[in-house]
């Protein structure tokens, strides 16, 4: 699940029907709510509106391992394209 393409949970489902979904670091729910607060969005319809799910991908593992695995590279990619773990109290 993401907010205007910041993710902040991953869920998976394996082969065998079991279920697994992970917050992200907070991180990323503090980048959401800067943006939001930044553009005025906080508790209203355009923020609500703002969530969503992305498309659904195959991957191989159980649905715990790929959980894990989305939360580890979500992170990095985040850690990359920033330069930094997360976004500082300040940005």
């Amino acid at each position: 699940m993401s907010w205007r393409g910041i993710p902040s949970q991953v869920e998976a489902t394996d082969e065998l029907g079991a279920r697994a979904t992970r917050m992200l670091p907070p991180f990323f729910q503090q980048e959401i709510d800067r943006v939001a607060m930044a553009e005025g969005m906080v508790e209203s319809d355009a923020y609500l509106e703002g969530w969503s799910w992305s498309s659904e991908l195959e991957r191989k593992g159980t649905a715990d391992e790929v959980v894990e695995a989305l939360q580890a590279e979500l992170a990095e990619d985040w850690r990359r394209e920033h330069g930094r773990r997360g976004p500082t109290r300040s940005s």
